[in-house]
């Protein structure tokens, strides 16, 4: 069966459920974000493993080989360190508007500050 001879892309699938749930589950602002950035991870772990292939190095060229076949392709690892930037500064501007909700409502409870909003428009 080679769902556990591919250990990482297992481990992925799993952390993306897991975010996933946690997203959809929690009402508290900051267990949403978490579970985003579990999501996140997730998918630049598997991003990763699809970019690398056994026996092949970084598309440094050493030693004068210049052969494709020899090197992995760096578009995975480009697109996994771009993502990174881009989770990073979207979950600060998560996190600080936030802080924000909280100032103003007195709580991260998602439900709860829907029912003051609604209070507020009457």
């Amino acid at each position: 069966m080679r769902l556990f001879t591919n250990y990482y892309e297992t481990a992925a699938v799993i952390l993306f459920c897991i975010g996933f749930t946690t997203m959809m589950l929690n009402k508290n602002l900051i267990k949403k974000i978490i579970g985003m950035d579990i999501m996140d991870s997730a998918v630049y772990l598997f991003l990763a493993c699809q970019g690398y292939i056994e026996g092949r190095t970084a598309p440094i060229v050493v030693d004068g080989v210049q052969s494709v076949e020899a090197y992995i392709n760096p578009i995975p690892a480009g697109l996994v360190l771009t993502g990174i930037v881009v989770s990073v500064s979207v979950s600060a501007l998560m996190l600080a508007l936030s802080v924000r909700l909280y100032y103003r409502y007195h709580t991260l409870d998602l439900d709860e500050i829907i029912a003051i909003a609604g209070r507020e428009e009457v």
